[in-house]
C-alpha cells in the first residue's frame, strides 16, 4: 500500500476494484464500512459479483470479467472531459501525460458500455465521485491482477490516482491489499524473480556488486522464472528440481491437472511447510517448519509495517524455524550460512536493504515501523511519494484495452471466476483444521445464476 490502513477510514472517497474486502480482509473491510457510515465517505465498488460491500456503495459498477482496464479508462475519459483532473499536480509531478491523454480519448462511457456491460451513466457518476473528492483512495486485490492484462490494470489504477493528484497525499494512494500476513515482507526481501531485497534490480551491476561482496558469491544478472513459467518449465522437462516453501500450488494454482503433471515430472521436489499439504504429498522430501507462534522474527504487513513476532511455544517434533532450515541446508551444500538468531539476520537486512536500514529489533520492540525507514532516527513513512515520486516524476502509461486470452465460445460458453469466503483462508491449509470454521463453511461452492443453471 502506498498509504496506511487507518487512512482508509478518514478519506473522502474509496474506489474498491476487484477486492471482496469484507471476506478477504475483514479488518480493512470494517474500516471501509466505518468510513462510509461514520465519516461520510463515498464508496465506488467495481466487481462482477454482488459482494457484501455493495450494500454500502454509492455506486456499483458490474463489469464483465476481464474488462477492468476498459472501465478504468472510461472513468478517466470522463474526468478528462469534465475537467476534474489535477492540472497543477500533473504539470509539476508527472510525465507522459500527453500520450496517455491521447490514448484515453477513445474510451467514452458509451464505448466502454458496449464491451464491459457497465451503463455509461454509471461510469459518469463514479468518475465524478472520484474526480470531485478532495482525496480518494484506490483499493484492489487479485480481482484485477489475476488476468493476462493484470499489469495493465495496476498501471491504470496508478494513472487514475495521478490524474486526480491522489498519490503522495494522506487518505489517497493506490493500495493493493496483501493476501497473507507476510507477502509484503517476502517481496521486500527479494522473493521475486527479478529483484534482490528492497526491489534492487537483479539486472543492476551496482546492486549485484553490493550483495556479491556481502555474501561472497557470484549472482546471475538474468531474472528468474515466474510461478507460471516455473510450472511450464517443469512440465517441459527444462526445470529439474523445485523447492516450495509455505505454498500449496496443488490447491491455489490454475489448471491443477497441469500442476500435478509438472510436479511429478521433476527429478526432485522439496516442500517446506507446517502441514502435509496436497503439494507436500507429492514431494520427495518434506522439511517440517515451525509456525508463526513457534519462532522469533518479523512480519511486514500490507501497509509496509514491520512488526515483531515472538516465540510462544516450542515447535513439535523435528520442526525448525524456516531460517534455520535454509541455513543448515545451505551449509550442507558447501555455502556456510551461520546465524545465531533471527535478530542477527535483521542486522544484515539493516545493512543491505535501504528501506529497512532504521528498522531494528530495539525500535520495534513495542510497535512496528513502516518502511521506508532509512536510519534509526527516522520515524517511518506513513504514506509514500509525499513530495516526489521515488523515480522523480510519476509516469503516466498509455494503455489500450485488450481482451482476455481465453473468452467464452460455443464449446465453453460460461465465464468462471474464483472467489473468497470469510471463514477460510487462502488454500485452507490451516483453517480446514478448525471444527468451528468447517461447521460454518464445510465445503466449497460453485455459484451459478438459477436461469443459467436451468
Amino acid at each position: 500500500m502506498t498509504n496506511s490502513i487507518e487512512e482508509i477510514e478518514f478519506t473522502d472517497a474509496i474506489l474498491a476494484i476487484g477486492t471482496n474486502t469484507t471476506e478477504n480482509h475483514p479488518v480493512i473491510g470494517s474500516r471501509i464500512k466505518r468510513a462510509v457510515r461514520q465519516q461520510g465517505a463515498k464508496l465506488i465498488v467495481v466487481d462482477p459479483r454482488k459482494i457484501p460491500l455493495v450494500k454500502y456503495a454509492n455506486i456499483w459498477l458490474r463489469p464483465k470479467p476481464g474488462t477492468n482496464v476498459l472501465v478504468l479508462s472510461g472513468l478517466m475519459n470522463v474526468i478528462l472531459n469534465e475537467g476534474l483532473l489535477a492540472k497543477e499536480y500533473i504539470e509539476t509531478r508527472t510525465e507522459g501525460f500527453d500520450a496517455f491523454k491521447e490514448t484515453i480519448e477513445k474510451y467514452t462511457p458509451e464505448y466502454v458500455e458496449e464491451i464491459s456491460g457497465v451503463p455509461a451513466d454509471d461510469i459518469r457518476i463514479a468518475a465524478r465521485i472520484y474526480g470531485e473528492a478532495e482525496r480518494a483512495a484506490i483499493l484492489y486485490t487479485m480481482g484485477i491482477t489475476q488476468h493476462t492484462h493484470g499489469t495493465d490494470a495496476v498501471k491504470s489504477c496508478a494513472n487514475l490516482a495521478m490524474l486526480c493528484g491522489n498519490v503522495g497525499v494522506e487518505g489517497g494512494g493506490v493500495n493493493p491489499l496483501r493476501g497473507q500476513n507476510n507477502v509484503q515482507g517476502a517481496c521486500d526481501m527479494g522473493a521475486l524473480p527479478n529483484v534482490l531485497p528492497a526491489y534492487q534490480q537483479v539486472a543492476s551491476d551496482e546492486a549485484r556488486a553490493k550483495f556479491e561482496k556481502a555474501w561472497d558469491v557470484s549472482l546471475p544478472a538474468k531474472p528468474g522464472l515466474t510461478i507460471m513459467e516455473i510450472m511450464d518449465a517443469a512440465h517441459n522437462g527444462d526445470l529439474k528440481g523445485l523447492y516450495i516453501m509455505g505454498e500449496n500450488p496443488m490447491i491455489s494454482d490454475p489448471d491443477l491437472t497441469h500442476v500435478e503433471a509438472s510436479l511429478k515430472n521433476l527429478d526432485i521436489l522439496v516442500v517446506q511447510d507446517i502441514f502435509l499439504t496436497e503439494t507436500a504429498q507429492l514431494a520427495d522430501v518434506v522439511l517440517p517448519s515451525a509456525c508463526f507462534a513457534e519462532k522469533d522474527g518479523t512480519f511486514s504487513n500490507t501497509e509496509r509495517r514491520v512488526q515483531r513476532i515472538r516465540k510462544a511455544v516450542e515447535a513439535p517434533g523435528e520442526a525448525k524455524a524456516d531460517w534455520q532450515i535454509i541455513s543448515e541446508l545451505a551449509t550442507k551444500m558447501n555455502y556456510t550460512m551461520e546465524y545465531s538468531s533471527a535478530e542477527e539476520i535483521m542486522d544484515e537486512i539493516n545493512g543491505l536493504t535501504p528501506s529497512y536500514a532504521g528498522i531494528t529489533y530495539e525500535r520495534i520492540e513495542e510497535e512496528g515501523l513502516q518502511w521506508p525507514c532509512p536510519n534509526t532516527e527516522h520515524p517511518g513513512t506513513k504514506y509514500l511519494h509525499k513530495d516526489k515520486f521515488s523515480r522523480g516524476l510519476g509516469l503516466f502509461s498509455a494503455i489500450d484495452y485488450r481482451p482476455s486470452e481465453e473468452l467464452p465460445d460455443e464449446q465453453y460458453p460460461f465465464i468462471l471466476t474464483t472467489g473468497r469466503v470469510l471463514y477460510h483462508f487462502h488454500t485452507a491449509t490451516m483453517t480446514r483444521r478448525s471444527e468451528g470454521l468447517n461447521e460454518k463453511y464445510p465445503e466449497s461452492l460453485a455459484e451459478i445464476d438459477p436461469i443459467v443453471a436451468e
